[in-house]
């Protein structure tokens, strides 16, 4: 009950497929706003920061109230920036962060049930080290797509593979499988965030492009949280054409947007 929970929204300008993509508008609030406003709303989060390597992004964060905390650039993907970020955080409040919810700043559709949703497994067992909130593919089409993470699950609804490939083989296997996919969206002890951050890059992280494998391949556990929720994430501009008529019967807006 006393643990302190931030969560910590990584978002920078130079993606690749859709430059300067958190300050693209969706109902006239800039995307990361979106996330923000949202995250805010989450019941089991003490804070929450947007860690930025761009001035733009923290200014606007900034003016409308929130918390920005300054990273490097040179970060490769948003684990290794939600690191960094936790770091400059304890060492600007001086205080600890026991867990830190990494919420991608490309999901403007975030309801905020979902990031309770992957923080109740640490709240039911503070020693888990690593959650992944995951949900069912919806479609064959999603299922195939080399740009949905599928993963495997054991028994006890650890994670035990990520690919970009449809997993698990319906090679020898004629009935249904189960299609689950990653979603952006991790809870992180402090000591495992930390680890991630200090260790090389791995060799399946490589080959899959898919950076939980660190955690795997260096015997860390992924415990999985489902979700029912559906959103949709931004990731080029004809994705942030779709959610903009998407949420244009969103109801959640209409508590921030005044």
């Amino acid at each position: 009950t006393n643990m302190n929970i931030v969560g910590i929204i990584p978002a920078r300008m130079a993606a690749i497929r859709f430059p300067n993509k958190p300050l693209a508008t969706i109902q006239d609030i800039p995307m990361v706003g979106h996330v923000y406003f949202r995250s805010k709303m989450a019941k089991s989060l003490n804070d929450v920061y947007v860690a930025t390597c761009d001035k733009e992004i923290a200014d606007y964060v900034r003016s409308i109230g929130g918390k920005a905390v300054m990273t490097k650039n040179t970060h490769e993907d948003a684990i290794d920036r939600t690191a960094e970020a936790l770091a400059n955080i304890e060492k600007e409040t001086g205080t600890h962060i026991d867990f830190a919810a990494l919420i991608q700043g490309d999901e403007p559709m975030l309801h905020p049930d979902m990031v309770d949703e992957m923080i109740q497994p640490v709240k039911n067992d503070s020693s888990l080290q690593v959650v992944n909130l995951i949900q069912k593919a919806v479609s064959e089409e999603e299922f195939q797509s080399p740009n949905t993470v599928k993963l495997s699950l054991d028994l006890a609804s650890n994670i035990l593979y990520f690919t970009r490939v449809p997993i698990p083989s319906r090679a020898k296997f004629k009935g249904e499988i189960p299609m689950w996919k990653q979603l952006g969206m991790m809870t992180f002890r402090n000591d495992a965030l930390r680890a991630y951050a200090s260790l090389p890059r791995t060799p399946l992280e490589i080959i899959e492009g898919v950076g939980m494998l660190r955690f795997i391949e260096n015997g860390i556990h992924i415990k999985a949280a489902v979700t029912e929720y559906r959103t949709h994430s931004v990731d080029t501009p004809e994705d942030l054409k779709e959610v903009e008529d998407l949420m244009k019967s969103d109801t959640l807006i209409a508590s921030y947007s005044s």
